[in-house]
């Protein structure tokens, strides 16, 4: 998964740089239905800067399932990217199923990821099927 999430960071941040990112319910590749309509998103956890998530999150309203925080790709960046775990490598493999948010943003789908925000680059974190609390994972390994 992480090979792929580096192919769309590539294909992401090219999109960011011609001029295109979220704006109200649309996204870079059209009119998306949001889950959430921009009314709803209050300022929660503001500050961290943008991250990567799947549309699973944002459009389907699935909670996020795992995450995990890389060196960031620009000033920008917090290094966080978000997924719900459900994702295969061809929906990964596409790059207009995740985009660039503000980390606010995503933390209103999904508030239980508020507390891990502060973690230090090179932290993974996946939700316990059993307990549905998050927990940290040891053994990502994270690109050098």
């Amino acid at each position: 998964m992480k090979e792929n999430a580096m192919k769309i960071v590539i294909v992401l941040i090219a999109s960011v740089i011609l001029g295109s990112c979220v704006k109200g319910d649309e996204n870079m590749f059209g009119k998306q239905k949001f889950k959430l309509r921009p009314e709803q998103i209050k300022p929660i956890a503001t500050g961290h800067g943008s991250c990567l998530a799947t549309n699973m999150i944002t459009i389907d309203g699935k909670p996020v399932n795992f995450m995990y925080r890389e060196e960031p790709d620009n000033e920008n960046d917090s290094g966080w990217r978000f997924f719900t775990g459900l994702e295969d490598d061809e929906y990964i493999n596409n790059p207009k199923n995740t985009q660039i948010y503000d980390v606010n943003t995503i933390a209103n789908y999904d508030k239980d990821i508020i507390p891990y925000l502060n973690s230090p680059i090179k932290t993974a974190y996946e939700r316990n099927p059993q307990t549905g609390k998050i927990e940290q994972v040891l053994d990502f390994e994270f690109e050098e």
